[in-house]
């Protein structure tokens, strides 16, 4: 390599680091603010910086998520289905697990740093410009999800995008990205999850989500329990929404474990699609799998069938990082950010259908809002034993009081308590590969935040 070449390439690198180090300035300054789980029910602020923006999330055409699990999964196979079809997309999701430019992706990438350096530039005036006028009524100023989800607007407009997958951050009627006027809106499967700030019962945490539901819009709706679908078909109804089922109007009619994922045929409101490989593990993939083709149907042809290849091509290449996924061998280390009993019970049932370990220990963190008692007795069936930990936030539930739920549930032997993250990955490992010479696995899980801790910590980008 020349003088100039690596004179090159060491001035990329310094330029990279300066963005980088901008891009992480701006993220502390809007992490100061009130905090993403943190609901305030009113659309008010958003709508304020929307309207002296001149509207960005009306210069294009949104396809709109909710529901308790699942989410993010059947948001990034959406926009894979609709960049396939050609379409330019704009997808915002939460939350990240390695960069926070991850929450926003155009053409199914994340944003750069420099681009969101100039994207929060772009909009911090009318942002202060809201603060001031909240704080001269008393009221709070933007919220970090409020800000993010402005910003994701400003981003997809300015790109500009044919298309936007936005998935909701806590509930739907009150979620800063209600303001959008989705054509098509998605609920995944509705379980028990935030009920200190969506409800205490089924029906009140359905009620909250079908705020998604517009006028004339269409509804996918998952499989769900008999009270919440009738609360969603009312509000269907109620906005004279078109509405799909799963199991009622379309189906997954057929699943097969492969390697690397599954084979499934598809029944869609256009026909059935068969030999369609997911190289995802999970029934619940499956599903999610399922939503994405309907509501893409919904979306480009009013229903009808899209084209086979096409389908095909989209979903061999989705991925879902963060979800069943391997991110060490030599033992095995696999991560799922399953984070409340539902999301567990499928992760237990996708761990013992795509794979045949000896032994598997677990590596828990929870936050102190959850359940953790649900948790680890949905995951004690499938655990030689468990060590307990946290993730760095101050929402972890310290991990004595885990540990002490846990024995409860483990028994004091197979109970394993390590304050750090990497400690207690290394001891899972060690406590994996006794006394089994093959089939050791480890298996870290309870958390988001934890999942994309342990991804950065084994080097997954």
């Amino acid at each position: 390599m020349s003088k100039r070449d690596k004179g090159a390439d060491h001035l990329r690198a310094q330029q990279a680091r300066e963005a980088r180090d901008a891009a992480d300035e701006v993220y502390q300054a809007i992490l100061a603010r009130a905090p993403e789980h943190d609901i305030d029910p009113t659309l008010d602020r958003v709508r304020a910086v929307c309207e002296l923006m001149g509207d960005p999330q009306k210069a294009y055409r949104t396809i709109h998520l909710t529901g308790t699990n699942g989410k993010t999964s059947t948001s990034r196979m959406v926009e894979r289905l609709l960049r396939e079809h050609g379409l330019r997309t704009g997808r915002f999701t939460s939350p990240h697990l390695t960069r926070v430019t991850e929450r926003i992706a155009i053409d199914g990438e994340p944003i750069s740093d420099e681009r969101f350096v100039e994207v929060w530039q772009d909009v911090a005036p009318y942002v202060h410009l809201v603060d001031t006028r909240s704080a001269e009524r008393g009221e709070p100023r933007l919220s970090f999800f409020e800000v993010f989800t402005v910003m994701a607007f400003a981003a997809f407009a300015d790109a500009p995008v044919d298309v936007a997958v936005v998935e909701v951050g806590l509930g739907g009627r009150w979620d800063s990205t209600n303001v959008v006027d989705g054509e098509v809106a998605v609920v995944t499967p509705i379980a028990m999850d935030h009920e200190r700030y969506l409800g205490d019962t089924l029906v009140e945490i359905a009620s909250e989500k079908s705020g998604i539901i517009k006028d004339g819009a269409t509804l996918v709706m998952a499989r769900q329990q008999e009270d919440v679908e009738g609360v969603l078909l009312a509000a269907a109804a109620e906005h004279g929404a078109r509405v799909i089922r799963e199991e009622v109007d379309v189906a997954v009619v057929e699943r097969a474990v492969a390697v690397g994922g599954q084979l499934l045929t598809l029944r869609g409101t256009g026909g059935v699609y068969t030999d369609v490989f997911l190289p995802l593990h999970g029934e619940f993939q499956a599903h999610n799998a399922l939503l994405a083709l309907v509501a893409v149907e919904a979306f480009l042809t009013g229903g009808a069938a899209l084209g086979a290849g096409v389908v095909e091509a989209a979903f061999a290449d989705v991925s879902s990082p963060g979800r069943m996924e391997i991110v060490r061998t030599s033992p095995t280390v696999i991560v799922d950010g399953a984070h409340n009993p539902a999301g567990v019970e499928a992760l237990v049932e996708s761990l013992e259908e795509a794979f045949h370990f000896q032994r598997v220990v677990g590596v828990v963190g929870v936050m102190a809002d959850k359940d953790p008692e649900g948790i680890l007795a949905l995951l004690e069936p499938v655990l030689a034993e468990v060590v307990v930990t946290r993730a760095s936030t101050s929402r972890a539930l310290d991990p004595e009081e885990l540990a002490e739920v846990a024995r409860d549930v483990f028994g004091e032997d197979r109970v394993h308590v390590a304050e750090r993250l990497d400690d207690a990955v290394d001891l899972a490992a060690a406590r994996a590969e006794r006394d089994v010479e093959r089939g050791a696995a480890v298996l870290v899980t309870g958390s988001i935040v934890l999942v994309a801790e342990a991804r950065i910590l084994l080097g997954r980008p």
